[in-house]
């Protein structure tokens, strides 16, 4: 016999399965009591119990299952025992597993961001981006391909009552400018 009983069984079930029985033939009992002259009173087909009959079943088995483990030490030495729930507040947000998902996973979603917002946060970066650039040359050609994404970005048609969300362009010869000064060249 295993610790949880014997092989294929479930624990507690057994008596779980007794006490219904035992339900069942009271509640057959007090039926025939009630009508002794009824003609094929014991003949007749077996009713199924009543389903808070079953639910008391059932929640004696959970209940014993639980009392058993807890005997056994099952639920001794969990990880985060006596450690509050992590971010039980935070269900009532209807998205909080999308982003429990993206934490958990650390994923950047900055390709999820719309095209103006992904131009402004690149924006944002220059001219510290431009400083691993080997010459002159890369830095006009990175400068410049940002010029033609904005431009790019605002002849895309724009749906809504308000007008469009624009960025601004970068100046080359600036940032050039600020390249050279940043690498101690001029």
């Amino acid at each position: 016999m295993s610790r949880w009983g014997r092989p294929g069984e479930r624990p507690g079930a057994p008596r779980a399965e007794e006490e219904l029985r035992e339900q069942v033939a009271e509640h057959e009992a007090h039926e025939d009591q009630a009508a002794p002259g009824r003609p094929g009173a014991g003949a007749r087909p077996r009713r199924r119990p009543s389903a808070s009959t079953t639910a008391r079943a059932v929640q004696s088995w959970v209940d014993q299952t639980i009392d058993q483990a807890q005997r056994q030490g099952a639920f001794d030495n969990l990880p985060g025992a006596g450690k509050p729930l992590r971010d039980v507040d935070t269900r009532a947000e209807p998205d909080w597993w999308v982003k429990e998902l993206v934490r958990r996973e650390q994923l950047d979603l900055s390709g999820a961001m719309p095209g103006v917002m992904q131009l402004r946060r690149e924006k944002a970066t220059y001219p510290e981006a431009l400083l691993g650039l080997p010459d002159e040359a890369a830095v006009r050609a990175r400068v410049e391909d940002f010029n033609e994404r904005v431009l790019a970005d605002r002849r895309r048609p724009h749906v809504g009552p308000t007008s469009p969300p624009v960025v601004g362009r970068l100046d080359v010869q600036e940032m050039v400018q600020l390249w050279r000064q940043a690498r101690g060249t001029s």
